[in-house]
Order: structure tokens, then sequence, then C-alpha cells
């Protein structure tokens, strides 16, 4: 754990010295960060609309807004969490806005729960099958639990980390973590032979 940590307060300071070369104009420094994050970023925008184009969208009106505001950056503040609230608000933004949300696939997200094949070992079809069945399961969450459960899975963001991003109580995103996993497992269940 301090490891990490101490790793977390190398990053922080990195990117602190990045923001500063930013805050003059220091296009180099501005597309290392956008390297960093762009990832994460996309992750968090994924799991509001879950459709490509539209998350990379936000991912960069999200660097460009970074790019803007860079002045409003305090050193040593959580960088990851700041540039994520960005991104939310740019996230509920559209969503107000209406824009049009169209069908896509949440990649990269790992579920130990599912199997990598149904018993008596079907073929990709099945596994296919199980892929869109999670996907639509996953799509009828409410959107905060949907939000915590991809961050966690796809960002493997711990709890707190979660919680500094959403401006939210780490209680709140442990409990909307623990019922987005609750929901999940109750609409699949009945599909993969379990009972919750």
């Amino acid at each position: 754990m301090e490891r990490r940590d101490g790793q977390a307060a190398g990053v922080e300071r990195e990117v602190s010295v990045l923001m500063a070369l930013v805050k003059e104009g220091d296009r180099d420094a501005f597309q290392d960060i956008t390297r960093c994050y762009q990832r994460k970023v996309f992750a968090l925008a994924y799991a509001f609309f879950r459709d490509r184009e539209e998350a990379l969208d936000i991912v960069q009106e999200t660097f460009l807004r970074l790019y803007e505001k860079a002045a409003l950056y305090r050193e040593g503040e959580d960088f990851q969490g700041w540039l994520f609230r960005i991104a939310r608000n740019l996230c509920i933004d559209s969503y107000r806005r209406g824009r049009q949300r169209r069908a896509g696939y949440l990649e990269d997200v790992r579920v130990d729960a599912l199997p990598a094949e149904a018993a008596g070992g079907a073929d990709a079809e099945r596994r296919s099958d199980l892929r869109a069945l999670f996907r639509a399961v996953l799509d009828r969450l409410a959107e905060r639990q949907r939000t915590v459960f991809v961050m966690k899975h796809c960002n493997d963001m711990p709890y707190q980390e979660i919680a500094r991003t959403l401006g939210i109580a780490v209680g709140t995103v442990k409990s909307l973590h623990f019922k987005a996993v609750r929901n999940l497992r109750k609409q699949l269940g009945p599909h993969l032979g379990t009972t919750s």
C-alpha cells in the first residue's frame, strides 16, 4: 500500500510539473498528459454513453477543456480527480442536451462471475450471446451504479479514488457498487443457471 501511495505521489508530482508547462503553452507537456489519461477518461465517458463515438467526443472535449482551463488547476490538487470532474460534467451536459445515444459495447470490462464458456463447451456464438446479454443488463443499471461499476472494473480504481472523482462519500460508492453487482447477478442469474 505504501508503495502504491508513493507511486501515486510521484505521478502527482510529475503531473504538477507537466501542468505548469501546459499553463505556459507547452504542447509536448499537454500531449504527455493526454497520453497518460485518455484511456481512463474514455472508460468514464463510455460508462455514461456505452457508445464509442460519443465517448471519444467526450475525451476530445475533456482535453480541450483541460488546455483552456489549465490555469484553474492548483498545484498539489488531485489531478485525476480534477480531470475526471471535467469529463463527468461534460458527460452530464451532453446527456442533458439529449444527444443521440447509439448502441455499442463495453470493451475491457472484466467480470469474474461470467464464465468464459458456458457449461458443455459452448461455442463462440454462445459467448457472444452472453456478452450481449451482459451489455443489455449493464445498460439497465441506474446511471450512478453503472458509472461506479465501470470505474471499478474498467479503470481498476479503488473506492476512495472513485469517491473523490465523483464527489461522493466512499460509503456511497461502496453501496452503489454493491447494488450494481447485486442487480447484475439478479438479472444474469437465470440466464447463467444460477440463483441469487
